[in-house]
């Protein structure tokens, strides 16, 4: 398993790690040593003994500044990234020689670094997408300048990355020409005209503090309970070596207390939606999160922020109708009101639509839970696959 370092992406690759060792396979978890303590010390939702049988596999990384092997500016995660070509070359071949075949799953976005194995006889790649198949094959199409073929309920949102997050993609092109396959992260049971599609057709916005001042009295006038995770590392702001805390409404935890709590760290997100007091959530819509909403049965309140979260909340809002919208993608340069979040959050928790939306989620959160017990159709596909990389 080869994760890109980003938490999302590491947590996503540690969760298939953790399936695919049920089946007595051994699995090597790879990575620098820092983001293999990451993704151990955040494994969302994961039984510590599935998380022992891991074997995490260190790879030393060089110095990550090496600006004058690139045309633009990379952001150092990056440049460490594909300075992990060579060690992890060296711990393949070693691989190779132990083992009557390897399988490397690796993000999408670390095709660069594992693209060695093409030169090892008894080993093959598949890509790992950590976003959904319909924002995957709508950015194909789009990327083929093509209508969609499918059908959607409206003009899908524009797809923006900064240039150097976009050079870094394009990096991985060629790379990903290697590969044996493709896994997806999802139940083909909601997205099968996606999947279907995919198998025939081979800056993050900081937000100000104004916004954050809205957000906090929109659920503060909403009466309703509330948990906040503001991490204050969400800001990007660093003042002498420290990160700036995000500034709250004066007097606003002391007003909330009883009814909302506001959390600064990392906080367990499976989870705080298992619990059976959530009744809706508010997120970016990031895939990890939106395939949690669905598992646990939660609404979600859609506030998208970048990359493939517009398109996710396209499908969760317009197409499976788990939810409600906070902002529009095409109004995402105007802050949102505090009066917006309120409409919103009382909308969603305390409304006849609401608990439509709430039985709608219910029964696609009970379809996709039936996919993944013995037999069902998720489960299915992880034994095709695990039956095609042991035949």
């Amino acid at each position: 398993m080869v994760p890109f370092p980003a938490q999302g992406h590491l947590n996503q690759l540690l969760q298939l790690s953790c399936l695919i060792s049920s089946y007595e396979i051994p699995v090597y978890y790879v990575g620098s040593a820092v983001h293999n303590r990451q993704a151990k010390a955040h494994a969302n939702g994961l039984n510590p003994l599935d998380v022992a049988q891991i074997h995490f596999h260190d790879i030393p990384t060089t110095d990550p500044k090496s600006p004058d092997k690139f045309p633009m500016q990379l952001p150092p995660e990056m440049y460490a990234t594909l300075n992990q070509r060579q060690p992890f070359a060296a711990f393949l071949r070693e691989m190779s020689e132990k083992f009557k075949r390897v399988v490397v799953v690796h993000d999408s976005l670390m095709a660069v670094v594992v693209q060695d194995v093409v030169m090892i006889h008894n080993a093959e790649s598949y890509a790992f997408n950590s976003i959904s198949a319909f924002s995957h094959a709508s950015l194909i199409w789009e990327g083929l300048c093509k209508p969609f073929p499918i059908e959607h309920p409206k003009e899908l949102p524009s797809f923006e990355v900064p240039d150097e997050v976009q050079y870094f993609v394009a990096l991985q092109s060629e790379p990903l020409d290697y590969r044996a396959g493709d896994i997806y992260n999802t139940c083909r049971l909601i997205e099968t005209p996606y999947m279907d599609l995919l198998e025939k057709e081979e800056i993050f916005g900081k937000r100000t503090n104004e916004q954050i001042q809205e957000l906090a009295l929109g659920l503060e006038k909403s009466k309703v309970k509330f948990l906040w995770v503001l991490r204050d590392a969400d800001k990007g702001e660093v003042v002498d070596g420290e990160i700036k805390r995000a500034e709250l409404p004066e007097g606003f935890e002391e007003r909330v207390e009883g009814v909302g709590m506001v959390v600064r760290d990392w906080a367990p997100q499976p989870q705080i939606l298992a619990h059976l007091s959530i009744g809706g959530f508010m997120s970016h819509c990031g895939w990890n999160s939106c395939i949690e909403s669905i598992t646990m049965g939660v609404p979600i309140a859609a506030w998208p922020m970048t990359y493939d979260q517009p398109r996710n909340t396209s499908l969760m809002i317009d197409i499976l109708k788990m939810g409600l919208v906070v902002r529009e993608w095409k109004q995402r340069m105007e802050i949102v009101r505090a009066s917006t979040v309120e409409n919103v959050v009382r909308r969603l928790m305390a409304s006849e639509e609401g608990d439509e939306i709430r039985k709608r989620v219910e029964e696609l959160s009970a379809m996709v839970r039936q996919a993944t017990e013995k037999g069902g159709a998720s489960q299915l596909e992880l034994d095709s696959f695990i039956a095609h990389i042991t035949r």
